[in-house]
């Protein structure tokens, strides 16, 4: 009897051991919650690099992507999409209310993807910067690359096509000619869309069994916001703009001050941001030094080699270091223009005179009235009388008073040994009339 109630302690003791044990089995569990909100950019690109490797050390089991975006740039979401296909722990897209164009091609790379009740994904047609359809080639990559995002996940590729191309017809779901798919939270469930529906992310753990794992929130880093803000593709065409305009004002204005200082901060917060964002390597900014270097010993080498050489490799080092040629020489020529039309100002409608041109333009006119003529003026000439040594045709020269003159007649022709009157002098120009 003592043998068998001892056992029984023993059981409960055992089973006492194991629960614990369970418990802290599912606490080490660790789930990490990473924001993609905003527009999608190259800096989110950094931003999510940097913290899914954090999640690979720290050996995440589940990876939520926390999406709020409006879309972005194609080629920053196919980077994206690229990255989160390396991933090896499960990654779920919690569309925490838009996951539109670059977001819903953003989502579908993921393993599941859950909804809010009023969330929407889709509507991913690719436009250009001025909001116009991109071109055909565009548009058949961008086609391609939704296609494939959603067999990765083993979904039909037929809705994600219709997301992007407006000539996709899909009748059960309401949609013609001409429009663009937009899934609601029930739609996409019902095409297989979308793993389910919840409130927030608490319900979202509990539906995935994470509820009692260890949750790790990735925050973007300051640097990372100020990276993403400076490389948004339209912010970078108006820090390009505020760097051209303030170094042309300080062209026309004494010493250096406030134009000239916003003018090298734009700039440096360009670079800066591209640096942090992973776009910009360091050989980007010792082209644009070099560049610098150049344009400043062009005051004092002859030729004008030295600052179109400057001029290129400054162009040079803001080119590479915007990642897309397109979309960065776009900026240069608005900055460009800009620059422009404010020398044409300052010039035409301030009257200053630019500094920097004083050493190499002439500023003075050189004409009669300032006092400058090619000739001593000979108006001592003026109705002397003279001998013409050859004849006037109706230039030739004459001889006063033992001098020999060029001069020429009024419009006529004069003969050798013909007396001749001065009757105007204008510089080298001496004019004379045949006497009777």
């Amino acid at each position: 009897m003592r043998r068998g109630i001892l056992i029984f302690y023993m059981m409960i003791l055992g089973f006492s051991f194991l629960l614990p044990v369970s418990g802290f089995a599912e606490q080490d569990k660790n789930v990490y919650v990473i924001p993609i909100q905003k527009e999608v950019e190259k800096g989110l690109h950094a931003f999510l690099q940097r913290a899914l490797d954090d999640a690979e050390k720290n050996n995440a089991e589940t990876i939520i992507f926390d999406i709020d975006t409006p879309g972005g740039l194609v080629d920053a979401a196919g980077d994206i999409g690229q990255l989160l296909d390396g991933v090896d722990a499960d990654t779920v897209a919690f569309v925490n209310n838009n996951a539109l164009s670059a977001g819903a091609f953003i989502a579908l790379h993921a393993d599941e993807i859950y909804m809010v009740p009023n969330g929407h994904i889709g509507s991913a047609a690719v436009i250009d910067q001025a909001g116009n359809a991109a071109d055909k080639k565009a548009q058949s990559y961008w086609l391609s690359a939704m296609k494939s995002a959603a067999e990765s996940s083993a979904r039909n590729p037929l809705y994600a096509l219709a997301m992007a191309d407006e000539t996709i017809e899909i009748p059960e779901l309401g949609i013609g000619k001409g429009e663009l798919l937009t899934l609601g939270a029930k739609e996409a469930q019902k095409v297989d869309y979308s793993e389910g529906t919840v409130k927030n992310l608490d319900e979202l753990y509990q539906v995935l069994g994470v509820d009692k794992a260890t949750v790790h929130t990735v925050e973007e880093t300051f640097a990372e916001k100020l990276a993403r803000f400076i490389t948004n593709p339209i912010v970078v065409p108006i820090l390009l703009s505020l760097a051209s305009l303030g170094l042309v004002i300080e062209l026309y204005s004494p010493g250096f001050g406030v134009a000239g200082s916003v003018g090298l901060a734009s700039l440096l917060l360009f670079f800066y941001g591209h640096l942090v964002a992973g776009l910009a390597g360091y050989e980007t900014i010792i082209l644009f030094v070099i560049g610098i270097i150049l344009i400043v010993a062009e005051f004092f080498l002859p030729g004008g080699i030295a600052g179109g050489l400057g001029v290129a490799a400054v162009i040079g080092s803001i080119m590479l270091a915007g990642g897309n040629l397109m979309q960065m020489g776009i900026s240069i020529l608005i900055a460009l223009l800009i620059a422009v039309i404010a020398m044409i100002l300052l010039v035409k409608v301030f009257g200053k005179k630019m500094k920097l041109f004083n050493k190499i333009i002439l500023k003075d006119s050189t004409n009669t009235e300032s006092g400058y003529v090619s000739n001593a003026n000979r108006l001592e000439l003026i109705g002397k009388v003279g001998v013409t040594k050859t004849p006037l045709r109706p230039s030739g020269t004459i001889l006063i008073e033992e001098e020999r003159i060029d001069a020429v007649t009024e419009g006529g022709y004069i003969q050798t040994n013909q007396k001749v009157k001065v009757v105007k002098v204008e510089g080298s120009r001496i004019v004379v009339r045949e006497l009777s």
